[in-house]
């Protein structure tokens, strides 16, 4: 009978710093897609026509293009319009996770920000009225009024979004970073148990996606009782 995969010390090391590895690549893209977001939706609400129209098209090439796509972009044909100095620094400092974490990061910030969008588009027009009325410019009313109200309004798309980034993280697999895809398909190589791997693998993703989906439930639980929802 098989030892059980996991009885062996070393596909246990390296299975957690897959996990490491995975969780790091997800924090980081999203908190800075999360802010490209807000930024993209800011430039897309003003009235400048020339503004919306980049932030347009940003949106539709990251929505119409696979993920997998972009990230090859970004690790095959970004680097090599570089200067040669700039592609040697990025060699020596983690170029894999670095180029998949931009990646990740636009296409997760495409999505983001028309979820932030059409939650501000959700609000009484009133309120930016009432705002301007009392002195505040623009980004003032954007910052202090209006998008704390769109991101409680778009809970629901930013918390699928959120899943499918943490699901999008294992391409990075593709270019070589040592996530927990990578270090399945590394343990499957050596014990061809490919069965027990993939499984332990697919439960980490679920156990992942599982925690994102409780925080977001606490998170919208907590927007509609600030809304006096309950």
């Amino acid at each position: 009978m098989k030892d059980f995969l996991l009885s062996n010390p070393d596909n246990v090391a390296l299975l957690l710093h897959g996990l490491l590895v995975t969780a790091q690549l997800f924090a980081l893209s999203w908190v800075l897609a999360m802010l490209l977001a807000s930024v993209l939706m800011a430039a897309r609400s003003t009235q400048s026509r020339g503004l919306q129209g980049v932030v347009k098209w940003f949106v539709e090439y990251h929505r119409n293009v696979p993920g997998l796509v972009q990230i090859f972009v970004w690790y095959f044909g970004v680097p090599q319009l570089l200067p040669s100095g700039m592609q040697r620094w990025i060699n020596h400092h983690d170029g894999e996770f670095m180029l998949s974490c931009i990646a990740l990061t636009l296409y997760a910030a495409a999505y983001m920000s028309e979820d932030l969008r059409s939650g501000l588009r959700s609000l009484p027009r009133g309120q930016a009225e009432a705002a301007r009325s009392l002195g505040m410019n623009y980004f003032q009313t954007l910052r202090h009024i209006l998008l704390p109200q769109a991101l409680r309004a778009a809970l629901p798309p930013l918390v699928n979004q959120t899943l499918a980034l943490f699901k999008a993280t294992s391409l990075a697999m593709t270019v070589g970073v040592a996530d927990l895809m990578h270090a399945a398909r590394q343990i499957e190589n050596e014990t061809y148990r490919t069965f027990e791997v993939f499984m332990i693998a697919s439960a980490c993703y679920l156990v992942g996606s599982w925690f994102i989906m409780g925080v977001g439930a606490l998170a919208q639980q907590r927007a509609a009782a600030a809304r006096g929802g309950r």
